[in-house]
């Protein structure tokens, strides 16, 4: 079958090979003859997959033995909510550096748990860049700071991030496993696993032991990091098939030559759109500014909705899918995560090209 040049901002493209290993194996795993959907989540070849998972996690982005990796589940919504509500003590402040839809929406839970502030925002600009801050104005009860390392809507990414003083608090659910990062320089990340990691069902937090100590036995348990912490993210049943998945992509990123290679790959696809895109002399405008461009959410709008709606049109008879701009940016978007292939990458900035000069 012809596979879709699937652009989707999410749930994204998953590596062919992951879908095609994970076909093999849907009704007998392992010789178990069984689906891992269909495995009992104590029993040991659930538990290889399991810690498996969480073990090559580790090994990927060199996760330091002082942080704990969960599983979750509730998406990287719910953690919102868990973030205040485990590390945000009465008498503090939790302070947020607004650049996209989504640092608002965590903003918002953080607020119905207790003081909040905003270091800094670039919501007057329609988020077109990752706003300018100082870290000196973070108060002294600040509990921690909240990132969000890429916008998936407006098509902005963090270039480096800020050495804080309180913890920093980064959702990564559109870039982790994208470029290398420092993972030190967190005290808590988390990520839905539908753009990078794998199917939607499962959230990965990484998060720094000493602060599983700010998290009570007043919280209800589910929403507790303590909980996962304790029993290795097995406390309910977990969504395993996720969790299954997930392993495969990581093994998929490790054959790959690891996220350094990654990155590079990501950096070329990145290029070819922006220079379609730069190249174009006006016919395509980007939303983000040149020192805050995503190299996972291309975002670019054409001259008019007229030239939006033939542009799309044409793309899908091409057998693109995806494109469409969020309605806050209007115009297009291309999704261009780990799993999407080089190659569909080309075709686009083909397109693209084509579509101007005519």
């Amino acid at each position: 079958m012809n596979r879709a040049l699937n652009f989707n901002a999410g749930p994204a493209a998953l590596p062919a090979e992951v879908l095609i290993e994970a076909q093999k194996h849907l009704l007998n795993f392992n010789g178990t003859g069984m689906s891992v959907m269909e495995l009992s989540h104590r029993s040991k070849p659930y538990e290889e997959v399991h810690d498996g998972a969480i073990s090559k996690l580790r090994t990927l982005m060199n996760i330091p033995d002082d942080y704990e990796v969960l599983f979750l589940q509730g998406g990287a919504s719910t953690q919102f909510s868990m973030v205040p509500m485990n590390l945000l003590k009465e008498g503090q402040t939790a302070s947020y550096i607004l650049s996209g839809a989504w640092s608002e929406k965590a903003l918002k839970e953080a607020k119905k748990v207790g003081q909040t502030s905003i270091l800094a925002s670039s919501k007057e600009s329609n988020y077109n860049s990752i706003p300018e801050f100082t870290l000196s104005d973070l108060s002294s009860d600040t509990a921690y700071l909240h990132i969000t390392s890429n916008n998936t809507i407006f098509g902005t990414q963090w270039q480096s991030f800020p050495d804080s003083p309180v913890p920093l608090i980064g959702d990564m659910s559109s870039d982790i496993l994208s470029k290398p990062i420092q993972v030190d320089q967190f005290g808590l990340i988390y990520a839905g696993a539908q753009k990078n990691l794998g199917p939607s069902g499962v959230t990965v937090v990484i998060i720094k032991k000493s602060l599983l100590e700010r998290s009570t036995d007043a919280l209800p348990t589910m929403l507790n990091y303590k909980t996962y912490a304790d029993n290795n993210s097995l406390y309910n049943t977990p969504p395993t098939i996720a969790i299954y998945l997930l392993k495969l992509v990581l093994d998929w990123v490790e054959n790959q030559g690891g996220v350094t290679a990654i990155e590079k790959i990501n950096d070329q696809k990145a290029k070819l759109l922006y220079d379609a895109i730069d190249e174009s002399e006006g016919f395509y405008n980007g939303h983000a500014t040149l020192n805050s461009r995503s190299k996972m959410n291309v975002t670019f709008t054409l001259q008019s909705e007229e030239a939006t709606k033939v542009f799309l049109q044409q793309a899908k008879e091409e057998g693109f899918v995806g494109l469409n701009g969020h309605r806050s940016v209007g115009g297009c978007r291309a999704s261009i995560y780990n799993a999407v292939p080089l190659e569909n990458v080309e075709k686009l900035a083909e397109f693209m090209k084509k579509f101007s000069q005519k």
